[in-house]
């Protein structure tokens, strides 16, 4: 590894202050900062962004590959559950995320995943145990993964409390999911060590978790965005709060990262030495990271921007590789073998029908940008004996397909997805990882579906006999192409939900949600309709 030197403005965020100085870099670390008072530069170093909690498989691309978009835009770490595929392939899963990551010099810290399966209410493709814990801290598992399981926690669950014990014992951070969670249930959860929560939806819900000791993971990812209702909070707990992603989709992550948050939050006029506190140090101090504060010893990871406004990164570097230079990535890419869990047989229209029981049924009501849905009573809209979509009131049929055995396809109805033709499907759905498909007819969810099974996982726009695929041959939810050919190919299928009728923002990610079961109110799994607030399942029909 070569020795280099880097001039400009130094942003030294842990001291809070900014000099000019040269930085001189020695086999990947900081050898000296040397200040220059004299030095007058444009430019500006500080520490790299790191995003405090992701689930890389969202972004459709493997680690190596979501390190060549995300170095681009000045992330240089990331904290990463691996629950997705953890869902699909268990330790298998878990270690092909971590010897993939090996070959970046992009650093991730993963987490042992603490809910797989997420509830005992759908089919997942295998399930972790605390001994899988401890053989996986041995290989570089660093802390325990959200806990999803709130009822499990309030109840002193057996495997969930062991696997919280275990944490504790290791001297593990242990990260939090629970949206809504208030009063006595917030405090016995937060009693459990449980440090952080990245669900806050509302400014209320994250003062009460700051009370109670938590650290909050300001969320702004694909589907779930909470930026603008918490944003607030920089300024007022700038040592309390850090920012995250959670779920970022290949085209949002071709176009920026951490660096959108840090740009907005320094234009709505929060302290710049608050906000880079947020982004660069405080994942790393909370974490324990072995990543780079700029400081004399440490690794070099860090970043070169135009300014302390638009931050336009000019170049990241990590480990002291110059990884990425003014929008290009410098990272290779590296192939790899897929791995998968993909049993299920095509189905047939038949398969989707709802035969009608009543007159009123339950549907699900979604909001954009929002995981958490609704729940409403409607008149079935009924022909020949049979629920079909009532496209008036933007109704449609959603259905949730077993991919792990071959089973009946549990169907439902859903609103505000907008489709006023065809319908889309992907082999993306948290946390198990069904196929979940939304559409207007029985035929075009059908032929959606099978696209899916075709391609052993993918996500799949259908409109008559029209039908695109990305296919997604890691585990069904990563590519193993090209992450910039990924998110072109993302960002078409995604325009062609669009012209379907959708007008939510990210249709996929949307879609994506529907059968995560742990965030209230109304679900689908492949078991059938389920109520978060009750935590049981429900029937489709009222009467």
């Amino acid at each position: 590894m070569k020795n280099f030197t880097i001039v400009g403005n130094i942003v030294d965020v842990l001291y809070r202050r900014i000099f000019p100085g040269t930085i001189h870099i020695q086999d990947g670390c900081i050898q000296s900062i040397i200040p220059n008072p004299s030095g007058q530069y444009s430019q500006y170093i500080l520490p790299g962004f790191v995003d405090a909690h992701v689930h890389i498989e969202s972004s459709m691309l493997v680690p190596t590959e979501f390190a060549r978009l995300a170095t681009v835009h000045g992330t240089v770490a990331s904290v990463c559950d691996p629950h997705e595929i953890a869902n699909v392939m268990g330790l298998e899963g878990v270690e092909f995320m971590l010897d993939n990551a090996a070959q970046t010099p992009f650093k991730i810290a993963f987490g042992f995943p603490a809910c797989v399966p997420a509830t005992e209410f759908e089919t997942a493709g295998a399930k972790l145990t605390v001994n899988d814990f401890r053989q996986l801290f041995k290989h570089g598992i660093s802390y325990l993964s959200e806990v999803m399981n709130v009822p499990g926690v309030l109840a002193d669950d057996v495997e969930m409390m062991d696997k919280i014990h275990l944490a504790q014992g290791l001297g593990l951070r242990i990260d939090g999911h629970a949206p809504g969670l208030s009063g006595t249930g917030l405090r016995k959860y937060a009693n459990a060590q449980i440090t952080t929560d990245h669900e806050c939806s509302t400014l209320n819900e994250a003062v009460e978790k700051l009370a109670l000791g938590m650290k909050i993971q300001i969320r702004e990812g694909s589907a779930a965005k909470n930026f603008d209702a918490l944003h607030s909070l920089i300024d007022v707990h700038p040592e309390r709060c850090m920012f995250c992603s959670d779920d970022k989709h290949p085209d949002d992550l071709v176009t920026g990262h951490i660096n959108q948050l840090v740009k907005r939050a320094v234009a709505l006029g929060h302290d710049v030495m608050n906000v880079l506190q947020v982004a660069c140090v405080n994942p790393v101090k909370h974490y324990n990271l072995d990543v780079g504060l700029l400081q004399v010893g440490d690794s070099a990871d860090l970043i070169v921007v135009n300014n302390l406004q638009d931050f336009q990164v000019l170049a990241t570097y990590c480990q002291g590789i110059l990884t990425a230079k003014t929008g290009s990535t410098l990272l290779p890419f590296v192939p790899l073998k897929p791995i998968n869990n993909f049993l299920t047989s095509p189905k047939s229209p038949g398969d989707f029908t709802i035969t009608a029981r009543g007159s009123k049924v339950r549907v699900i009501t979604v909001t954009d940008g929002q995981l958490i849905t609704g729940e409403k009573s409607v008149p079935a809209c009924i022909e020949n004996g049979e629920v079909i979509a009532d496209l008036e009131q933007d109704i449609l049929k959603i259905t949730v397909v077993n991919r792990y055995q071959d089973k009946p396809p549990s169907v439902a109805l859903v609103q505000n997805f907008g489709l006023q033709r065809g319908a889309i499907a992907s082999s993306v759905a948290h946390d198990s990882h069904n196929i979940v498909a939304v559409g207007t007819s029985d035929a075009e969810i059908c032929t959606a579906v099978n696209a899916i099974i075709q391609h052993q996982g993918g996500i799949a726009v259908v409109e008559g006999n029209k039908v695109e695929v990305l296919p997604l041959a890691v585990a069904g939810l990563m590519s193993d192409a090209d992450g910039y050919e990924v998110a072109k190919k993302y960002a078409e299928l995604d325009a062609g939900a669009k012209r379907l009728g959708s007008k939510l923002t990210a249709p996929f990610m949307t879609l994506s949600f529907m059968a995560l079961l742990v965030i209230p109110d109304l679900k689908l799994s492949d078991r059938g309709l389920f109520s978060g607030q009750e935590f049981q399942f429900v029937s489709l029909w009222i009467d």
